[in-house]
């Protein structure tokens, strides 16, 4: 089967799953990870501006989208003449069919199976022992956060991270100054790629809060990409413990 897919994250999972480079045959320019194997895959676009004559002269049987990645109008047009599977993940069930789904389809249910089970046992074990109040911010100018219907909020409360703006839904725009209920300020790695510099402006605002740099694919990309993030979600809890012990023995 020749695949095209419009998400990075599913990208990277079709890989894990066991498919070749004439399985897959075409992807977006951030479909980046597995590394060694998608240089040999044609880019047909971003996630919100594809080629669609590109993915013509390709004929794929199968086109993968994703409502919130890729554009409704762009999907449909490709609809119109070839097999394209629109998925929606916004929960770690939702997460789940989807590998389900694709192991099926591929004929890879097994390894889609172990890749399942995986996910689950590094989220049973990742938890905070003491949740924590979390700002985790997506965008600067303006800064955008994350409401409650988002997979990165359910990846956050998996580990005992509860997000202030979970009264909110999507991505809503904030100030500085609504951060004030956060212990931890988090500023992911993407979309807007924070960086030192971020941190220390934050730092003028809240010289005492706990501001850092989290990895935006370990909360984001769904998928099979969990599944090999168990040794960064256990540094990163390590580090907001300590950060609680060093909080509760000053007060």
């Amino acid at each position: 089967m020749k695949i095209v897919s419009l998400v990075p994250s599913i990208t990277e999972a079709l890989f894990d799953l066991g498919l070749t480079e004439n399985e897959v045959i075409g992807r977006t320019k951030f479909c980046i990870h597995p590394e060694e194997r998608i240089k040999n895959v044609p880019v047909i676009g971003g996630t919100k501006n594809i080629n669609i004559d590109k993915i013509r002269a390709l004929q794929p049987d199968l086109i993968l989208a994703n409502k919130e990645e890729n554009i409704k109008e762009q999907v449909e047009v490709l609809m119109d003449d070839f097999k394209v599977m629109v998925t929606n993940v916004e929960t770690i069930e939702d997460n789940y069919y989807l590998l389900k789904n694709l192991g099926q389809l591929l004929g890879k249910e097994e390894r889609a199976q172990l890749f399942n089970l995986k996910i689950y046992d590094i989220l049973n074990q990742s938890k905070l022992d003491t949740p924590i109040k979390a700002a985790y911010l997506i965008w600067k100018n303006p800064y955008m956060t994350i409401g409650s219907d988002t997979f990165i909020h359910k990846i956050l409360a998996e580990i005992g991270v509860e997000n202030i703006f979970k009264d909110k839904t999507r991505y809503p725009e904030i100030t500085a100054e609504d951060l004030e209920k956060a212990d931890v300020i988090m500023l992911s790695s993407e979309p807007f790629p924070f960086k030192e510099k971020h941190i220390e402006e934050l730092r003028t605002f809240y010289p005492e809060k706990k501001i850092m740099i989290v990895d935006g694919e370990a909360f984001s990309w769904y998928g099979t990409h969990i599944a090999k993030c168990e040794h960064y979600f256990k540094e990163l809890l390590t580090e907001i413990q300590m950060m609680q012990q060093s909080i509760n023995s000053k007060h």
